[in-house]
């Protein structure tokens, strides 16, 4: 198996390195002693097709693959490492959830804008009291003709200038884990709005702070996937992809199945 980069990964990270280098490096040092979100380079990145690198291309994305993906955030973050956490939350979490989870009108609608960089997104599953242990989430929505979340977010990267939000709740509390939906959440929306911003120690350029929801009303097509599945969603998915990893590993022509993955499951 050849692992060497092709022709076009090369030039792709010579491309990226050199708009990095021009475009982020002189301005790193006052982003960073400013706390300045570097939402013009943002936008430039949007218009190279990097913010949606790997969407796929008829719904305006790169059409890229994760190598390819990589070796953006690698070069973004080898000059400034808030420009790549930005690109992260935007495409990996917020973006890619609504296009592995969302309907065909959602994916039509979001993401165009967030594959070019016109709008930006956040992704909020963090709370005060649930961080690694998302299942202690507490923000709640209950359905009453319109979904009605109360709750908030704590630590989400590009929370004060993001125009999306998927967004975490809890709609079955009964259900433990299966009880906890995703929501896709606009700026503007009535009861939505951003709270305090944390002062950090490090990549400082990128807007780290709060997201809080007080009697927001959600129409049912604002729910991401289906009721129950935000939690368990995303964790199915990386156990399919771990079993089947596990199940094609080789050594010495044997091939091997680690006990504790394939017997690993979701309560």
């Amino acid at each position: 198996m050849d692992f060497a980069f092709t022709p076009e990964q090369i030039e792709l990270r010579r491309a990226v390195r050199d708009f990095a280098e021009a475009e982020i490096g002189p301005h790193v040092r006052k982003w960073d002693d400013s706390e300045t979100f570097p939402l013009e380079v943002i936008k430039k990145l949007g218009s190279l097709g990097y913010m949606g690198a790997i969407l796929p291309e008829d719904l305006g994305g790169a059409g890229l693959g994760y190598i390819e993906y990589c070796i953006i955030i690698e070069e973004l973050s080898r000059v400034d490492g808030s420009v790549g956490i930005i690109v992260v939350e935007h495409t990996s979490l917020c973006a890619k959830h609504i296009y592995k989870s969302g309907t065909d009108s959602q994916r039509k609608l979001y993401i165009p804008h967030l594959a070019s960089g016109e709008w930006l997104g956040c992704w909020g599953l963090t709370e005060t009291a649930a961080g690694s242990d998302a299942s202690g989430t507490q923000t709640r929505a209950v359905f009453d003709g319109q979904w009605i979340l109360d709750g908030s977010k704590s630590f989400i990267t590009n929370a004060h200038y993001a125009d999306v939000c998927v967004a975490m709740a809890v709609t079955d509390a009964a259900a433990g884990n299966r009880g906890i939906s995703a929501f896709i959440v606009d700026r503007g929306t009535g009861g939505f709005r951003v709270g305090k911003k944390e002062e950090k120690l490090g990549l400082r350029a990128s807007a780290t702070g709060e997201v809080v929801f007080e009697n927001c009303r959600l129409d049912n097509a604002q729910l991401l996937g289906t009721a129950g599945a935000g939690f368990i969603g995303q964790h199915e998915g990386a156990r399919r992809r771990s079993r089947f990893h596990c199940r094609s590993r080789h050594r010495n022509g044997a091939r091997r199945i680690r006990r504790g993955a394939q017997l690993f499951s979701v309560p």
